[in-house]
């Protein structure tokens, strides 16, 4: 059996697609989600076309919902990896491959340190999964599943092959997290414009809000001898430059850049539209902590966490003049 712990949009996405192709899947998280997905079955579509639908779905709302699972996929919110490490260690058995597919850095280091009787590795799931409700999932952009390489996972890789989900695997997977990162600069971007993303990123003057953003953690990743993954067409230290480019220039790259269909949307601007608490922290957040560790300042990503904070509880829309002027200042 695959436990999906954590079941919001990446987990019933990347959950769902396992179970529609025939994999024993129980799904582990909120009340909410259970009765939306009781109620409508979990349907799962994506940017290319696919329709996949799964009627009965298996959901379980306590961790003992994950006990006697031989695979574990972790995707909550980065902020609840500490609780969820605490409670998958009452009930998984020694052994039990446990693989974190969440944002951020270092989910995969917490939860190797409290789950030291299973094999704890580090995934990144490079796409965006849009939760359109009443138990719809659609993954808007491109990207395959990237884990760090262990011989643990070879019992499931046909598995996730038939999902249409191939897992990549990395010998480093730093590299890779850190290449994901930087195109999570953007989610507070997005959030705060209060736009789908491609209309978001048809805009030079929100592209200047994200390239100014990475372009501050490149040097800081530099100056911390850490040199991202290369998962675009484009190397990650020549992005910020094709942001900066005029529309129609731009327009001429997308496609070759990033396929983002019209429906995309960011997680934080869905936390933000929830009322929840946002990942900005373990994103912009990680650029600032890392920043300081090498002797650095970060007030780009500084000032995106400050203002992210700011909308979880007043929210405001932001056009990409003002946001650009605001980080510039």
């Amino acid at each position: 059996m695959i436990a999906v712990y954590g079941a919001g949009g990446i987990g019933c996405y990347v959950g769902g697609r396992l179970a529609a192709a025939g994999a024993p899947v129980t799904f582990v998280g909120r009340p909410r989600v259970a009765a939306e997905l009781a109620a409508n079955g979990l349907r799962l579509t994506d940017y290319l076309g696919a329709d996949l639908r799964v009627p009965d779905v298996r959901f379980e709302t306590t961790p003992a919902g994950a006990a006697g699972a031989e695979l574990v996929l972790v995707t909550v919110k980065s902020a609840a990896t500490e609780g969820a490490a605490d409670e998958l260690a009452e009930v998984l058995t020694p052994g039990t491959v446990v693989v974190s597919f969440q944002n951020g850095v270092r989910n995969g280091e917490l939860l190797r340190s409290r789950l030291t009787e299973q094999v704890v590795i580090t995934g990144m799931v490079p796409f965006n999964v849009l939760n359109r409700g009443a138990g719809v999932f659609h993954q808007g952009t491109e990207g395959a599943l990237d884990v760090q390489r262990d011989a643990a996972l070879a019992p499931y890789l046909s598995a996730f092959e038939r999902a249409g989900l191939p897992l990549t695997q990395h010998d480093d997977i730093l590299p890779v997290q850190w290449a994901k990162l930087l195109l999570n600069l953007n989610n507070p971007i997005n959030a705060l414009s209060d736009l789908p993303l491609r209309d978001e990123l048809s805009q030079r003057s929100y592209r200047r809000c994200l390239a100014a953003a990475q372009a501050e953690t490149l040097g800081i990743l530099d100056a911390a001898g850490i040199r991202p993954a290369q998962l675009l067409a484009i190397p990650m230290h020549r992005f910020p430059a094709v942001l900066r480019l005029p529309d129609f220039l731009f327009r001429r790259l997308a496609s070759k850049v990033l396929a983002v269909d019209p429906l995309a949307r960011t997680s934080m601007w869905e936390d933000l539209e929830a009322g929840r608490p946002t990942e900005i922290d373990y994103l912009n957040g990680e650029v600032v902590r890392l920043a300081r560790s090498v002797g650095r300042a970060a007030p780009v990503n500084e000032r995106l966490v400050d203002l992210i904070h700011a909308a979880e509880t007043d929210r405001r829309s932001w056009s990409g003049p003002d946001l650009l002027r605001e980080l510039q200042r």
